[in-house]
């Protein structure tokens, strides 16, 4: 029993070798089927192997230097090495049954190197569209944020006005926000506007559930000690309830960013000129399944940076959570 102990303790401190060479087999993989020939036209190839080789390369580095002082690494579980393996995987799969065995039909399924190139043709234009949506999201979700946030708090202050503004809030985010595109646009002066609106509903609900539902539930210990300290109500709201209710409203916002991106995408392709919705709704309508794919990846790119370093925002706020 003991040996078997030390073995595994052991695989879990070496644990890392085996996530890269994983790695690295499914990029000699990758490399290999590169040598087979084409049935259908790859397009920029090249750009694929230099996207694969620096992930690759980044991987790397994370093995090599993704540890801090203590020597615990900054990946948990090798999620990081986990992630690159599933796309050199996923990169393999697309690339046989496309450019080498046209398994599925080109005119939808256009190879990855012809993905790639579609991106380098496209890169100003989707940058473009990439700052039109971001700048609609931050000033929406923002704008909800500094409404929920502070009327949350003031909400949940009273339990019987918090508990009655909790049903009326869960009635309310239940009608979904895109109903309102045709008030928006009967009513505000441009499209861009209406976005905003919709990410506004969108994001609004949720953070304010979240912050009611975290003043409601912070222990009373705390709310005692600060009335015995005769703290005014203004520094109980916003240096006592708003640290100790930060989980949840976190929560919230969470929801409500994830929202946010699937509705503007849906009100970008109603009725805008510019974005990500309006770049995949437009070529959807010309057929052009190349540029489809281009989009949603960067739609799905984005997305993930955006809550990646929203996370990162959380875990810093929440720090001291971790050293209790």
């Amino acid at each position: 029993m003991t040996d078997f102990i030390e073995r595994t303790r052991r695989v879990r401190a070496h644990g890392h070798r085996f996530y890269f060479r994983l790695c690295h087999i499914l990029l000699l993989l990758f490399l290999a089927i590169q040598f087979l020939p084409d049935k259908v036209g790859s397009g920029l190839r090249q750009g694929e192997i230099i996207f694969v080789l620096a992930l690759e390369l980044l991987c790397i580095v994370v093995l090599a230097f993704g540890k801090n002082k203590r020597g615990m690494n900054l990946f948990r579980d090798n999620l990081f090495c986990d992630i690159v393996s599933f796309l050199y995987l996923l990169l393999i799969i697309w690339e046989l049954l496309t450019a080498k065995f046209n398994i599925l039909k080109p005119s939808f399924f256009p190879p990855p190197g012809a993905v790639f190139e579609q991106a380098v043709r496209d890169g100003p234009i989707i940058f473009e569209n990439i700052g039109t949506s971001l700048g609609i999201v931050v000033q929406g979700y923002l704008l909800a944020l500094i409404v929920a946030i502070p009327l949350g708090l003031f909400l949940g202050w009273s339990v019987r006005l918090g508990s009655a503004a909790t049903y009326i809030s869960k009635f309310l985010s239940s009608i979904p926000p895109v109903v309102y595109i045709p008030y928006g646009i009967a009513l505000l002066p441009t499209f861009r506007s209406v976005s905003v609106m919709v990410i506004f509903l969108a994001s609004f609900w949720p953070a304010l559930a979240g912050t009611m539902s975290g003043v409601l539930n912070v222990e009373r210990e705390i709310i005692d000690s600060g009335r015995s300290l005769n703290v005014g109500k203004l520094s109980m709201l916003f240096q006592i309830i708003l640290p100790a209710s930060l989980s949840q409203i976190f929560i919230g916002c969470n929801q409500g960013l994830s929202v946010s991106f699937i509705l503007l995408t849906s009100a970008e392709m109603i009725g805008a000129r510019s974005g990500l919705g309006y770049y995949v709704k437009n070529f959807s309508d010309l057929g052009d399944y190349t540029r489809i794919i281009t989009g949603v990846l960067v739609i799905g790119i984005v997305v993930t940076i955006v809550v990646f370093f929203f996370n990162k925002l959380q875990q810093f706020l929440l720090r001291w959570k971790s050293s209790e």
